[in-house]
């Protein structure tokens, strides 16, 4: 595979890399996948790595000093090292999760549980995921703190003059995702970061939805806190990823005690290991990490800039194509220098479930409901949406099987 920024993906080849794309499906025809924004498919060299780690090198690591486990240790570190090259960040600070969930709740707990006090403020934005809400309402709940909303343009993008005057004396963090899992809106993290360090706060970004495709560099992001996970980027489920500045690290107490995360334990009391491993007790995702260092090496070979360039014109031919079938309402920014391929949208007269079966019917698979952004949905004034999202291995054909699937749904349900 080529690594030329001039050359184009050829998303029709890809698809031979992932056995769910390339197989016949039942009853014949093509998947039109949609829903990456979810989850990734996984190609075959994913596959392929997880399984040699449990049939040549399945051992704990870090613990045993026999060959197989430090076998098991390089492959499970080559992970680590893999996901803090991609994103320009270093080793030491990236904390290998479950998830981008965990990643974000580990922040909450074991920082903001501790250091947050009353009258303290945690900004979000209304376009935020329930994963970078939730926390901070959980902790904001035992300290005393406020979590505040940013407000959202009718764009569909940050209100930027409300950002810069919510930010205040009293604001402790910043937590924005960068691009939206409904709106699909790039947001200014690097602007947002500065603004929010001026003001003194810390700043959390959550990259789930810009990771896996575009270039991110996480020291040009400049945020104390960035997380993302595995299987939104052709790697597996069950392990997410916090890049974190070494100093914050250092400076907060465990998320969670037990195995893998001591230097000491006495009756007295215990000490903490070095980070990152200090946050990661227990065993960990072995297997997982092996996975998802051999996704990072499948999207390097690919190119970012290539992956971006691609969806960038999937998302101008799926706003095309949707504003081609009538009654169709699309949330969110329509220029795709602005947005991501993740394009939530309305159907007049049909319920977004509805929407989906009918479309899954067709072999389309989008996904409907509030996209776990609730706060959103109200500021938008729907219950919920269906939402196309395209990846890598998306092709101009899964686009119109869409646009064809939906002009079917209306006469089905008598809205023509």
């Amino acid at each position: 595979m080529g690594t030329s920024a001039h050359t184009a993906l050829d998303a029709r080849a890809l698809r031979a890399e992932f056995p769910i794309l390339a197989a016949p499906r039942p009853g014949g025809g093509q998947l039109h996948y949609l829903d990456s924004a979810a989850t990734s498919q996984k190609p075959q060299r994913v596959l392929d790595a997880m399984d040699a780690y449990y049939r040549e090198a399945n051992a704990n690591v870090h613990r045993g000093v026999y060959e197989l486990a430090a076998e098991a240790t390089e492959r499970f570190e080559a992970g680590r090292d893999a996901v803090a090259r991609l994103v320009n960040h270093p080793r030491e600070a990236t904390v290998l999760t479950k998830n981008a969930t965990e990643a974000i709740n580990l922040v909450a707990w074991a920082w903001g549980a501790r250091e947050l006090s009353d009258g303290d403020e945690v900004l979000v934005t209304m376009m935020e995921h329930h994963s970078n809400t939730v926390p901070w309402q959980l902790v904001a709940q035992m300290t005393g703190a406020v979590v505040r909303f940013c407000p959202v343009t009718p764009e569909g993008e940050i209100d930027m003059d409300a950002m810069r005057a919510m930010i205040g004396p009293r604001t402790r963090m910043v937590a924005v995702v960068h691009v939206s899992n409904t709106l699909g809106t790039i947001n200014p993290v690097r602007e947002i970061v500065a603004m929010a360090h001026e003001a003194g706060a810390l700043t959390l970004v959550d990259a789930t939805q810009s990771v896996p495709h575009m270039p991110v560099d996480a020291a040009a992001i400049g945020s104390d806190f960035l997380a993302f996970t595995g299987h939104k980027m052709c790697g597996p489920t069950g392990i997410g990823v916090l890049a974190a500045t070494p100093e914050r690290l250092r400076a907060m107490e465990p998320f969670l005690g037990g195995g893998e995360m001591i230097s000491d334990v006495t009756t007295e009391g215990s000490t903490w290991n070095d980070i990152p491993w200090k946050f990661e007790a227990g065993t960990p995702p072995i297997a997982e990490s092996v996975g998802l260092g051999e996704a990072v090496r499948f999207l390097e070979e690919l190119g970012p800039d290539r992956i971006r360039a691609h969806e960038r014109h999937l998302a101008q031919q799926m706003l095309d194509a949707l504003d081609e079938v009538p009654g169709v309402t699309v949330f969110g920014p329509r220029q795709v220098e602005r947005r991501g391929a993740a394009v939530s949208f309305s159907l007049d007269g049909v319920h977004p479930h509805d929407i989906g079966q009918f479309l899954d019917s067709k072999g389309v698979c989008v996904r409907a409901g509030h996209h776990c952004t609730k706060p959103l949905m109200r500021h938008l004034g729907v219950q919920s949406t269906a939402r196309a999202s395209a990846y890598l291995y998306t092709t101009e054909d899964d686009i119109l099987a869409l646009q064809s699937a939906l002009a079917e749904c209306r006469q089905w349900f008598g809205v023509a």
